[in-house]
Order: structure tokens, then C-alpha cells, then sequence
């Protein structure tokens, strides 16, 4: 009934005049004896005062308690340095003008809160990015600075051989800056929000096809047995091909690089039910601790960084994977057994006129 300070204010205010109302006739009926009246006009107006001026103070409690409590949270929270979000006993979205807004600042602090915990985070990962950037930066460009250096101290006075050896080690740090710069702009573009797949119906078995033809040499040259397996030949995907196939081919080349000579590595495409498939891309290598798979898709997460088989590798490529995977509304998993391989699984839509009949136990791991 009363959902507005002012409604409550002026039901107070009612029940007081309605208070000295009823004073005012209980004390009219003696006053027709003229020696009572001067004595009960005096009574009554002392007693008006000292009830008005009660009745004010009863108010002004009322009206102030909760503004009071309100300020004192509103310090404590600025004192806090905006970190710990206002707790209010009385605030109410449904109450009166008080009450609602007790609540709307309780959920300002909380958002404010909310927002500074999050700019510290993003703080923190940006001066981590730094860091791995420009120690990522430094060795292939300190590299490359050496062997051009000692191309034009030497200019003449070396064999072609091994001028050229020179040249082609500063030509392959020269790739790998680019590959990071590369993966960081794509990255940076996709945490943003800024890159929008530009969606294509297409069959995903023979996008995986080409991919795995792509890297057939690279593996056969590595002693790492690359094939497929397509259970879904006729699964469309409505996607960015584009973006799908650098998925493929990150996870492809992140299973080479794990994979010692004379392993396996395997792209499976299983139909699964409510129109979506499954991307699986299965390798026997060395595996991942179970301990790093929770931050497997962060920025520059890399197993045994400091390894050799790790030297082209930006460690950008599984954050770039999940950005897209996260883009086209799907979802992608990862098993690992140290010493037996990994297998990552990614979760697509099918196309809407795509009919693919799923098959039995394909459901993600």
C-alpha cells in the first residue's frame, strides 16, 4: 500500500492528525465550562507542540536511518578501494524510493566491484603477454641480427655452401617472426570481437581431406603416419571455411610437434545426434600433464617450452582455436595420457539441410 517514502510520509502524517483530532474533541466536551476553557486551550496547545515536535523527531529517524546506513556502506565500500561490494539489509528493488535506492547502489558497487576484478586480470595477462612477446621476439631477432652480421663481416670470403646455410637460418627465424606476428594480430582481432566468420555451406570431410593432403609430406619427412578417418562423407557445416581450416591445421601442426618419429596422428569427422558433428584430431605422442589441461587454451600455453620441437611454434595457435570454436557456437574438449598421445574434440553444427545419420557411440568424450 505504502511503496513510496512520500506515501509513508503522508500516512504518518494522517495517523498524526487524526491523533490530535480525536485529543481535540475528547477535549471540547468540557469546554463549555467557561473556567475549563483558558486551562484546557493551554493544555492543548502544550500538548500539540510537544506531540508535533515527537512526531518530527519519529520522522526524521525514519527518514534519515536508512540514508545514514547507506552512507556509512558507500565509505566503507570507497575505503575498500571499490573491491568489496555494498551489503544492504533494507535494500529492495520492490520497496519504496529509499529501499530501491539502497538496491540500485548495492548493484552499481557490485558491478564496479565486478569490473576492477576484471581489469586487474586483463592487466595482469597483458604484462604476461608482454613478456612472453618480447622473449619470443628477442631470440629469433637476435639470431637473425647474428647470422646477417656474419654475412656482411665475411661478404667474399666464404663458401656459397655456407653463405647460403646462413642465409637460409635467418630466412627461417625471418618466418617464424612473421608466424608470431601473424597469430598475435589474428588473436588480438578475435578477443576483441572484431573478426565475424563469413558463413558458407560446405562438406567438412573434404576440407579435413585437403588439410591432412597439405601436411602429408611434413609428416612423412617427420616418420609420423598423418591419415583420416571420414565417417561423416556427406556432413555439411555452415561456417567459415576459412577459420575452420586454421583449426584443423593448428591442431594438426600441434600434433606433430608432440609426436616422436613413427607415431600416429588421426582426423576423425563422426556425425553426432542433433545435427552437429564431431572433429577429432588423435596423435600418439608424449601427452599433457593432467595438471596444465585446464590452462591448455590460455595465451602462450606451451608443453616443455623450452624444447627444440617447440622452435617454430608461437604458442598462440590452441587460444586462436578456441576463440574460433567459440565463434561458431561449438565446443571443443581435450583427453591427454602422458607417454600415450592426446586427443582433442571439437563439436560443430551441421548445416540445417544437412542429413547425416549419426553413428553409434559418437558422442563427444
Amino acid at each position: 500500500m505504502f511503496k513510496t517514502f512520500s506515501a509513508k510520509l503522508a500516512g504518518a502524517q494522517a495517523i498524526v492528525f487524526f491523533a490530535l483530532g480525536v485529543g481535540f474533541i475528547l477535549a471540547t466536551e468540557r469546554m463549555f465550562e467557561g473556567r475549563r476553557l483558558l486551562e484546557l486551550a493551554t493544555d492543548l496547545g502544550i500538548g500539540v507542540v510537544v506531540f508535533s515536535l515527537l512526531a518530527a523527531l519519529l520522522v526524521f529517524n525514519f527518514l534519515t536511518r536508512r540514508i545514514r546506513a547507506l552512507a556509512v556502506a558507500v565509505d566503507r565500500f570507497r575505503d575498500s578501494g571499490f573491491t568489496q561490494p555494498i551489503r544492504l539489509t533494507s535494500a529492495n528493488p520492490t520497496g519504496d524510493d529509499i529501499d530501491r535506492l539502497g538496491a540500485a547502489v548495492q548493484e552499481m558497487s557490485e558491478r564496479i566491484a565486478e569490473q576492477l576484478g576484471l581489469l586487474e586480470q586483463t592487466d595482469v595477462r597483458r604484462r604476461e603477454l608482454l613478456a612472453n612477446v618480447s622473449h619470443d621476439l628477442r631470440t629469433p631477432l637476435a639470431s637473425m641480427q647474428g647470422y646477417l652480421e656474419t654475412l656482411l663481416l665475411k661478404h667474399g670470403t666464404l663458401p656459397p655452401e655456407e653463405e647460403r646455410s646462413y642465409l637460409e637460418v635467418a630466412a627461417k627465424h625471418s618466418e617464424r617472426l612473421a608466424r608470431l606476428i601473424r597469430d598475435l594480430f589474428q588473436l588480438t582481432k578475435l578477443e576483441a570481437h572484431e573478426l565475424k566468420p563469413q558463413c558458407e555451406s560446405f562438406p567438412i570431410a573434404e576440407l579435413v581431406q585437403d588439410v591432412v593432403e597439405k601436411f602429408q609430406l611434413a609428416a612423412d619427412k617427420r616418420g609420423l603416419r598423418l591419415s583420416s578417418e571420414l565417417t561423416g562423407q556427406h556432413a555439411q557445416l555452415h561456417a567459415d571455411i576459412g577459420m575452420i581450416e586454421s583449426v584443423l591445421e593448428n591442431l594438426i601442426e600441434n600434433a606433430m610437434r608432440h609426436t616422436s618419429a613413427g607415431g600416429v596422428i588421426r582426423v576423425e569427422v563422426v556425425p553426432l545426434e542433433e545435427a552437429r558433428v564431431a572433429l577429432r584430431v588423435i596423435d600418439t605422442g608424449r601427452g599433457i600433464p593432467s595438471d596444465e589441461l585446464p590452462t591448455i587454451f590460455d595465451r602462450y600455453y606451451r608443453v616443455n617450452r623450452g624444447e627444440a620441437s617447440d622452435a617454430g611454434s608461437t604458442g598462440l595457435g590452441l587460444a586462436i582455436t578456441r576463440h574460433i570454436i567459440d565463434l561458431h557456437g561449438g565446443k571443443i574438449r581435450v583427453e591427454s595420457v602422458l607417454g600415450k598421445g592426446t586427443t582433442f574434440s571439437i563439436e560443430l553444427p551441421l548445416d540445417a539441410d544437412s542429413t547425416v545419420t549419426p553413428s553409434a557411440g559418437a558422442a563427444l568424450p
